[in-house]
């Protein structure tokens, strides 16, 4: 039975039957039903906002699998030595316990669009008036041949923060001087633009730190530029010189295959060959986006700009990383900032508050050695054929120690505040 929260379920009787039907998750008496599927940056901020801000007028549900949220945001500096994991992880006892959020730690398995429910994975089943799909994302394991789910025990992601954020520290730990990592870095689009890079940086920071001159990173990525390139670049050379190596596909020519008993990346260039290989593979919107139909043929959901409804389904909403945004990159700032649009469009057409216009934004920091943090972020807006940038900015190459720093306190400090916004706690 899944671990439900302040509220409890109602049970049926089938009919002509002598034995309990499914539970079914019993409505608040007069109140519409908001439903949220997933519990990340996206679906919790929705959730909290809702109830917060409609106070007893929307019975609020959060539906998510793990009890325990690691974020992919920061989760970087984790691998660097620059935070605990315990400092990345939130639970959601205060949304519950503060806001009368029923939190559901279970697996959502479909959604019955006809009857506005999701079925959960023990069959029992969560009726809603509107509902918020906010699924992170899944992985194409199969996009680099040779990869798997079960090759990522030995090759980790860490594209999914979590478990897999622990494989790649310990395996990262043991890496001895002389020895090689190779990443396999992703095609776009995917989860936080900027991430890999980051990565890499916090790779050459942790062997510089233990005095490791002979080690050596390989970047394979199948995409010709990358965000932040002239950053990351001169940063590198700065700090880690002769230690990483970028190679785009118009050097390698492109990924042939994968090998997680030999560690060996095959190109068209060369084999290379990691005492550590972190393989990022391509993305998609999170499986229950793709089983309801909000998906199109890019594997992510098209929604409408003003306000993040999915375009297959007027009661749906879909944010975060599942979603099409445009000119919004896959993050956790993005994510927090389509959650407040939806859940305030919710909100208007079930209790008749006030919905002002849509606006969206997103920054993205990244930290390339201790107090050398860099940054690139936008303001939005929805047009009429997607959520479009109306000004942005980012961090110049040559700027100074101090400002340097400054941009570091400040990822600081936003860490801190938008995990206080989405779990308020």
């Amino acid at each position: 039975m899944p671990n439900i929260t302040r509220r409890t379920f109602g049970f049926v009787v089938g009919a002509g039957a002598t034995t309990l039907a499914m539970p079914y998750y019993a409505r608040a008496q007069g109140k519409p039903r908001v439903v949220v599927i997933g519990g990340g940056a996206g679906g919790a901020t929705a959730a909290r906002y809702m109830a917060k801000d409609a106070g007893e007028d929307l019975d609020v549900t959060l539906i998510e699998a793990n009890p325990q949220y690691t974020t992919c945001f920061f989760s970087n500096l984790y691998l660097g030595g620059y935070r605990s994991f315990d400092s990345i992880t939130h639970g959601y006892d205060n949304l519950a316990s503060n806001y009368g959020i029923t939190v559901v730690n279970a697996m959502a398995d479909s959604v019955d669009r006809e009857a506005r429910e999701v079925v959960m994975a023990d069959g029992s089943k969560v009726p809603y008036d509107r509902l918020i799909v906010a699924p992170g994302i899944d992985l194409i394991y199969d996009s680099v041949p040779g990869y798997s789910e079960e090759a990522a025990e030995v090759m980790p992601h860490a594209w999914k923060a979590g478990p897999q954020t622990k494989l790649l520290k310990a395996r990262l730990d043991a890496i001895e001087n002389g020895q090689q990592v190779v990443m396999v870095a992703p095609p776009n689009p995917y989860r936080c633009p900027p991430g890999p890079y980051e990565r890499v940086s916090m790779m050459a920071h942790l062997f510089k730190e233990k005095g490791y001159d002979d080690c050596k990173i390989v970047i394979i990525d199948p995409k010709p530029k990358f965000s932040k390139q002239g950053l990351f670049t001169e940063g590198w050379e700065k700090y880690y010189p002769g230690m990483i190596e970028w190679y785009g596909p118009d050097v390698h020519g492109g990924i042939a295959s994968v090998d997680p008993q030999t560690g060996e990346v095959e190109t068209d260039l060369d084999t290379f060959r990691g005492d550590l290989v972190n393989v990022i593979p391509a993305q998609k919107a999170g499986m229950i986006a793709a089983s309801a139909g909000l998906t199109n043929d890019s594997g992510f959901c098209p929604i409408d700009p003003a306000s993040m409804r999915s375009q297959a389904d007027e009661n749906i909403f879909v944010i975060g990383d599942a979603s099409i945004a445009g000119d919004m990159p896959k993050s956790g700032f993005s994510a927090n900032s389509q959650a407040k649009v939806a859940a305030m469009t919710i909100r208007g057409e079930l209790t008749g508050s006030k919905v002002f216009p849509a606006k969206y934004s997103n920054t993205c920091w990244s930290l390339i050695e201790t107090n050398d943090g860099v940054k690139v972020g936008a303001q939005y807006a929805p047009s009429a054929e997607k959520i479009a940038s109306t000004s942005s900015f980012i961090s110049q190459t040559g700027e100074d120690d101090a400002l340097r720093q400054a941009t570091y306190e400040e990822s600081v400090g936003w860490y801190k505040g938008i995990t206080t916004d989405i779990f308020g706690t």
